[in-house]
């Protein structure tokens, strides 16, 4: 999934990764920001075409696609991109782990190899009618 301003990688982000720790989840399990960084917290980036309508009705790659996008578009309006992120969450509307697999996976290939720390939580319901995947996140830049 190519999306918009999410090219190069980032000066502010150091992701961190321990022999101590289990190699088989697919992300860092710490990242760090310079302490003259501007951090950047984000609402939930839900699966919302423009006009307020959710996207995806009962697709779970497809609500976390637009999800992405949404997000991108935010992190872009407070100067930042994908590799700024620093941590994520992501809701899926579940209690069937395939269905928190398939969003995650969406997830993980848009951030590439800026593998971010993040938390995959299944939960009951979530704010909007239809929805099923939210993305929360924290990023750092340096203005």
């Amino acid at each position: 999934m190519a999306l918009p301003y999410s090219e190069g990688m980032s000066q502010n982000v150091v992701l961190i990764r321990s022999a101590e720790l289990s190699n088989v989840a697919q992300y860092a399990y710490a990242a760090t920001a310079p302490a003259e960084a501007r951090l950047i917290f984000l609402a939930g980036a839900c699966p919302l075409n423009l006009d307020g309508s959710t996207a995806g009705f009962g697709d779970y790659s497809a609500q976390a696609s637009k999800a992405m996008e949404n997000l991108v578009f935010a992190l872009h309006a407070a100067g930042a991109r994908l590799d700024d992120v620093l941590s994520t969450r992501v809701l899926v509307a579940s209690s069937n782990q395939s269905d928190l697999v398939t969003a995650w996976a969406v997830i993980r290939e848009a951030f590439g190899t800026h593998d971010v720390p993040s938390t995959l939580l299944g939960v009951t319901v979530l704010g909007y009618t239809d929805q099923l995947v939210e993305i929360e996140a924290v990023a750092a830049v340096i203005d």
